[in-house]
């Protein structure tokens, strides 16, 4: 297959207008490797990799933590409809036999077209910060414990890309000591100080959980996680980019302090895709009114959108095009270690495709 005189995305974050080549679900280097010569015409369009959302907890009236595969597939087909092919549902703080049932159900997981690509698992809860526990309930938060982050691991086969922990929580260096191999620590749903952050940081953690929300503000004299993150060379920071969450002046300061770090998330729950109404989200009641989706106590609740729709509003908010994609695409997929074969348009990698036009109206997904 041949997509042809779109304009590219390139690693670099440039666009370059110049045809695509397709062979057997791969991105192939030359025409000379394409056996299937039907043609697209991108002519006057943008060709975008995939889109990667690596914390998302439902969409289209379900959730993950629901344990319902039915439920599942419509979250993916919902996803993939909105351009993000390859996906990480995100768990909450639950009972550990409720989270061991969960993972387990995962084992079973077959991929089918037509939906986003699970990459893996983002393990939230229950390793948290109950003063920043945002909508997770405090009654299922737990000090760290690596055995049961393993056996949680062990439960879906190895799918668990991403755990979040409070580094401020007692515990909070074994474990990162025990399993910084395993998965990506992520930071978050913490009070932590500056200086505590920076230890966790140089203990192994190398990830942000949805910057600046559930954590203390970045302030001048006590900088907080926020700050150990950016002065971390190595941290990709999470970014909830709705409009809701997080300032739009936050979102073009953020997107400074982390230079090719911020990684776009939706957090979206199941009213994504969904009306105005009352919702559920780890067993507690959530109002959605006006694109804000609220506990009972004014606690923000997830977001109701989808990555792609975060995309668009970091451009409208000042964020350059190259640097809103690659937020999107090509960080996401490092930070969970799966840019060797998604994330870009490189010559090898499976052809996760978008056609959009210049004002990001997306009008195809193509995957392998």
């Amino acid at each position: 297959m041949i997509i042809k005189g779109g304009a590219v995305f390139q690693e670099d974050k440039s666009f370059v207008v110049r045809d695509l080549y397709i062979e057997k679900g791969r991105i192939a280097a030359s025409p000379a490797q394409v056996t299937d010569n039907t043609v697209i015409n991108a002519e006057g369009l943008l060709v975008l990799p995939g889109l990667i959302d690596i914390h998302s907890h439902g969409a289209a009236g379900h959730d993950f933590s629901d344990g319902d595969m039915q439920g599942l597939r419509e979250i993916l087909r919902y996803e993939y409809a909105h351009g993000i092919t390859s996906y990480c549902p995100a768990a909450m703080a639950l009972p550990k036999e409720k989270l061991l049932e969960i993972f387990h159900g995962m084992r079973a997981w077959t991929e089918e077209e037509g939906l986003s690509r699970i990459a893996g698992i983002n393990m939230e809860g229950p390793f948290l910060d109950p003063e920043k526990r945002g909508a997770h309930r405090e009654e299922y938060i737990i000090p760290p414990d690596a055995d049961f982050f393993r056996e949680c691991s062990e439960a879906c086969g190895g799918l668990i890309r991403l755990v979040t922990l409070a580094p401020n929580v007692k515990g909070a260096l074994e474990f990162i000591e025990k399993v910084k191999d395993e998965a990506v620590i992520s930071l978050g749903h913490s009070s932590a100080d500056y200086e505590t952050a920076r230890k966790a940081f140089l203990a192994g953690a190398g990830h942000v959980t949805h910057l600046f929300n559930a954590m203390n503000p970045l302030g001048h004299r006590e900088p907080g996680l926020a700050a150990a993150a950016a002065d971390t060379a190595d941290c990709m920071a999470e970014l909830i980019c709705d409009g809701v969450h997080v300032h739009e002046s936050m979102v073009r300061a953020a997107f400074k302090l982390f230079p090719d770090r911020i990684v776009l998330i939706s957090d979206s729950m199941r009213a994504a895709g969904m009306g105005d109404g009352e919702y559920e989200l780890g067993g507690q009641r959530v109002t959605v009114k006006e694109k804000r989706a609220l506990l009972s106590d004014g606690t923000i609740a997830g977001s109701v959108t989808n990555l792609y729709d975060c995309m668009r509003n970091a451009v409208s908010f000042g964020i350059p095009l190259g640097e809103a994609v690659a937020a999107a695409t090509i960080n996401p997929a490092k930070s969970i270690g799966i840019f060797h074969e998604t994330g870009s348009l490189t010559a090898g990698k499976r052809a996760d495709i978008l056609l959009a036009d210049r004002n990001l109206n997306l009008l195809r997904v193509m995957t392998a």
